[in-house]
């Protein structure tokens, strides 16, 4: 092996194991995960400068998604070039996977649907997603406008609960965002721009598969029977439609595998919470599901199914990011289309994760208790997680 080839192993590897480290502790959500990759990646190893970092960011903020994935994605891509991404993406998702389908298979096995501690669980993901709405709506829906973008959207994704709902709002609310900054965002200044190592051709390929893959498995799903087929569509289409981060993935995953009979609601929630427990991007969910519905090999297709937009976007859109952010068009519609988000998680915060884990007084009590030492005592997730397990079976009994 020359020397070129072993630079390039040992960087591979280099960004593999510290990715790998990060999917092992990264706790906390999407937010907490930018600071764990700013920490190790800009502060103690220099891969990249502050400007670099923030305008990576920014980039993937932008796009549907992940956003913590994708930046992980995007320091690889800079750091080993497109393999470099992927094995950055593969280290930082794996360990929750792994967590994840092994809950699953515990959870067939052993039949514990019924357990104490996953009614806790359940309630866990209430106080989840409640504070990240306190959190988004604080930075989203700043003025009047926004506020009324985010209420007309949790009115018809509450009250028009079909698979397109999500998908019409954040586009309507994009053209009013669109309508009512557009000026706003002219004003604004764009922060340094950072290069990326990556061709407008390979940028122009990666695009052209995502927006292929997401009209063409529908239409390959209406005319034949494959479940496969139907599989990925489902797990395709949530991954490319969410704005917002991961929590904003449940209702629209809900709603593909739920009133299909997939899954039960039950098991839904029930991983739902597990999701909680387990360190790196709450995507991952989707390895659970997967599982449940297919074993190991379920959930390692439905990862890939579900990260694969998220690989092609941020692939396909870091060659054009320079001009692009600089659209006040673009910034306008993306202020509106980020308020809209805010509605949709208060709308999966009531159905289906409300109506379906807070059944009572004492479920209600302890949702309280979670939620303070969340907000309030600002106690690490994994402490939320085994603090409502214990309190579901303490309160079942």
């Amino acid at each position: 092996m020359n020397e070129r080839n072993k630079s390039k192993l040992q960087t591979w590897l280099e960004i593999f194991f510290i990715s790998a480290r990060l999917g092992l502790t990264s706790f906390g959500g999407p937010i907490a995960h930018l600071g764990y990759f700013h920490e190790e990646y800009v502060r103690r190893r220099k891969w990249l400068d502050e400007k670099s970092y923030a305008d990576l960011v920014a980039l993937c903020q932008f796009l549907p998604g992940p956003a913590s994935s994708q930046v992980g994605i995007g320091i690889g891509v800079m750091r080993g070039g497109l393999l470099g991404g992927v094995i950055s993406f593969i280290g930082f998702t794996l360990p929750s996977v792994i967590a994840l389908i092994i809950f699953a298979s515990i959870l067939h096995t052993f039949d514990i649907g019924e357990a104490g501690w996953i009614s806790g669980l359940k309630i866990v993901a209430v106080v989840v997603v409640a504070h990240a709405i306190l959190g988004m709506a604080k930075n989203l829906t700043p003025d009047i406008q926004r506020q009324a973008i985010s209420l007309f959207a949790l009115i018809i994704t509450l009250l028009w609960q079909t698979a397109y709902s999500q998908v019409s709002v954040i586009l309507l609310a994009g053209f009013i965002g669109y309508i009512l900054y557009r000026k706003q965002a002219l004003q604004d200044k764009d922060q340094p721009i950072a290069q990326f190592p990556v061709s407008r051709r390979v940028g122009i390929i990666c695009l052209t598969l995502f927006f292929g893959l997401l009209f063409l498995f529908p239409i390959l799903r209406n005319i034949t029977s494959l479940e496969w087929i139907a599989f990925f569509d489902s797990f395709y289409r949530s991954g490319s439609l969410v704005f917002g981060g991961g929590h904003v993935v449940l209702p629209l995953l809900e709603q593909e595998f739920v009133p299909t009979g997939w899954i039960s609601e039950q098991q839904f929630l029930a991983g739902y919470g597990a999701a909680q427990a387990v360190p790196g991007p709450l995507f991952t969910f989707a390895a659970y599901i997967g599982a449940v519905m297919n074993g190991w090999q379920g959930g390692l297709f439905a990862t890939f199914a579900i990260f694969l937009p998220a690989f092609l976007l941020i692939i396909g859109t870091l060659p054009f990011w320079n001009s692009l952010r600089s659209n006040p068009n673009i910034k306008g519609a993306l202020m509106g289309v980020n308020a809209s988000v805010v509605g949709i998680l208060i709308s999966a915060l009531y159905q289906p994760i409300w109506t379906s884990s807070i059944l009572g007084p004492k479920d209600f009590a302890l949702g309280a208790i979670l939620f303070s030492m969340l907000v309030y005592w600002k106690l690490p997730p994994w402490v939320i997680v085994l603090s409502g397990a214990v309190g579901g079976m303490l309160i079942s009994s």
